[in-house]
């Protein structure tokens, strides 16, 4: 499934499968993203989408003019889970966010799910809810790779 929205902006956004060619890109936007810089910078410290990755789950990527990435979304079908969500600092604030939400509750109902849990990087809860998510509870931290609780939240399919 592929999508041409407009953003916020006015720019032309794409949203279409990633593919395995795309690992590399899609690995550096969430190395770089400041969201988790200070003491998150141990979650991606070394973290890599892999093509494996890519070809195994619903990957989107959104693209702008040149193939710009913009951001991206992982949709993990057993169990439903949003199990990754990134936008490329410099395109927050433009409505891509809520884009790829859309999209992916989108790809959910067209698999048949009623629900989408996503355990959320503490401060993107806000965003999470401000598209619908429902609180449902804590996950617990698991250290060494996570050290702090995180909400989780569902995001109900209409």
């Amino acid at each position: 499934m592929t999508s041409r929205i407009t953003s916020k902006g006015g720019d032309d956004v794409l949203i279409r499968r990633a593919v395995a060619r795309d690992a590399k890109r899609l690995t550096r936007l969430v190395r770089s993203s400041r969201a988790y810089e200070g003491p998150y910078a141990p979650m991606i410290e070394g973290y890599r989408v892999g093509p494996d990755y890519i070809e195994t789950h619903e990957v989107y990527a959104a693209v702008g003019a040149d193939d710009r990435l913009l951001g991206f979304y992982a949709l993990l079908l057993a169990p439903p889970e949003l199990d990754l969500m990134f936008v490329a600092d410099d395109a927050q604030g433009l409505g891509i966010g809520r884009r790829l939400v859309a999209h992916m509750t989108g790809r959910a109902r067209a698999a048949g799910l009623d629900r989408v849990r996503v355990v959320s990087h503490p401060p993107a809860e806000g965003f999470y809810r401000s598209v619908g998510a429902l609180r449902t509870g804590t996950a617990r931290a698991n250290p060494p790779a996570v050290m702090w609780d995180r909400p989780e939240l569902e995001i109900p399919i209409p």
